[in-house]
């Protein structure tokens, strides 16, 4: 069985790439009312405010989301961000006021599965592949809503549009800004490349055990269902807008080979960095590089002092 699976992903991860992905699949009614409605929670010391804000999902019920907003009029750059996905909105909102006293609106969103009921849509078991499938596709789908959210504001310039995502948010960062051409600028955080990083290559022990709950059958039915959101067969599209790509070498469930496949799989202009961190990316230094690069490839200005 092993021998079976290991020949499969190595299948996997040479035709990923060319296979040309189901872009019907994020197609939505962009016409369709934002329904945007927000509420100050605070405003900071130097001008920059923080709001609760929902809006419609085309998939059904409402994303809930931070907005963080510079002061002044603009016009200002904006940030579409993804957490991880044992987090939630909550994860930029640091990053956010950073770029917002820089000239930069943040828009951070929580996945399907972390919203509130009614609004809530969980990830289903390995052996119901679709139902992971619908809740992912609306990640990326809520995700380009929330580029109109962005592109309608009067103080936004809609040529300096970048997203930043870590983890599933590098995965479904990956899909939107391939599909997408409104993101200028994208930075994926530890991401991977496909669902063979964790059905096959992982060799953490939890992993390992779930894995084990299920037959071969099953695994492939999964892999072959959810395979147009993985980010391998995306991430080579984004190109020629400049990528970030930021990975650590310590770790716990993502093999360095699944890493290394999935940069390989990008295309120039980008950058790859890599850490002495795990999966948080918590290096100072991974923090320093990104928003770095964030503020010179959307021209954000330094704050006045």
């Amino acid at each position: 069985m092993q021998t079976c699976l290991l020949l499969l992903v190595a299948s996997a991860a040479v035709q990923s790439p060319v296979q040309a992905p189901a872009e019907s699949l994020f197609v939505y009614e962009g016409a369709a009312p934002l329904e945007v409605r927000d509420s100050l929670i605070q405003t900071l010391e130097n001008g920059v405010r923080i709001f609760n804000l929902t809006y419609a999902s085309p998939k059904g019920g409402l994303v809930t989301a931070y907005l963080v907003v510079p002061p002044g009029p603009g016009p200002f750059a904006g940030v579409l961000f993804g957490h991880w996905g044992l987090g939630n909105r909550s994860e930029f909102l640091p990053e956010a006021i950073h770029y917002a006293e820089r000239g930069a609106v943040g828009l951070m969103i929580d996945w399907p599965w972390t919203r509130w009921p009614p609004n809530r849509r969980d990830q289903g078991p390995l052996d119901k592949p679709e139902q992971d499938r619908a809740v992912f596709v609306q990640a990326v789908v809520d995700l380009r809503r929330g580029l109109d959210v962005l592109a309608a504001r009067p103080d936004l310039d809609r040529r300096r549009l970048g997203y930043v995502g870590h983890s599933y948010g590098a995965q479904f960062g990956a899909v939107l800004a391939a599909v997408d051409p409104r993101v200028s600028a994208a930075v994926l955080m530890a991401g991977i490349p496909d669902n063979a990083t964790f059905m096959i290559e992982s060799k953490d022990p939890d992993v390992l055990a779930y894995r084990a709950r299920w037959t071969r059958e099953q695994i492939e039915s999964y892999m072959a269902v959810n395979a147009p959101v993985d980010a391998v067969g995306w991430v080579g599209r984004i190109s020629p807008r400049p990528l970030l790509m930021q990975f650590g070498w310590y770790e716990h469930a993502i093999p360095m080979e699944s890493m290394r496949r999935y940069a390989a799989a990008s295309r120039e202009p980008r950058t790859v960095l890599w850490y002495p961190t795990g999966h948080e990316l918590n290096d100072p230094r991974a923090w320093s590089d990104r928003t770095a690069w964030v503020i010179r490839q959307l021209h954000l200005s330094m704050p006045a002092r």
